[in-house]
């Protein structure tokens, strides 16, 4: 019993430790947050709608980041840091709205595959911009990702 328990307890903390545990529960989150998205959106302006999410996402993140300790080490952060963040912050902003928009006059199931062409993006700007390998299943993979979101956005 103590062995089985030792084995669960070391899958357990090699899983929580591992980037694909964490994005395998962002891809949960994110199904989570179309389906409720759409739902919320229904009788509401799409920009208040991600006014009141985007506040919460505030809240929420703080809370995280006063809860864990770490909101002191935000007097440390260089310009350059800040700066992508703050970026990657009006990225995150302006996506979030264009999303509500396209949520509310477009079905989320259909919605949701074309969003992820973001996926594809991603790979072909890491490897434009910041030097990241692309492999032959990555761009198979990049390529199903894109032709599996138009089969769903013209199906």
């Amino acid at each position: 019993m103590l062995i089985a328990m030792n084995w669960i307890s070391s899958w357990t903390m090699s899983w929580t430790g591992s980037w694909i545990f964490w994005a395998l529960f962002s891809a949960l989150f994110a199904a989570a947050t179309a389906l409720l998205a759409k739902v919320g959106v229904e009788h509401i302006d799409s920009n208040l709608a991600t006014a009141i999410r985007t506040t919460v996402v505030v809240v929420f993140a703080w809370g995280i980041a006063f809860a864990l300790g770490k909101h002191g080490e935000i007097r440390s952060l260089d310009r350059r840091t800040v700066l992508f963040l703050a970026l990657s912050g009006i990225a995150t902003g302006l996506s979030w709205l264009c999303y509500f928009r396209a949520l509310q006059l477009g079905p989320a199931s259909r919605v949701a595959p074309l969003d992820k062409l973001s996926v594809p993006l991603v790979m072909i700007f890491a490897w434009l911009l910041l030097g990241e390998k692309l492999n032959a299943a990555a761009i198979v993979g990049g390529v199903l990702i894109t032709a599996g979101a138009v089969v769903m956005v013209l199906g």
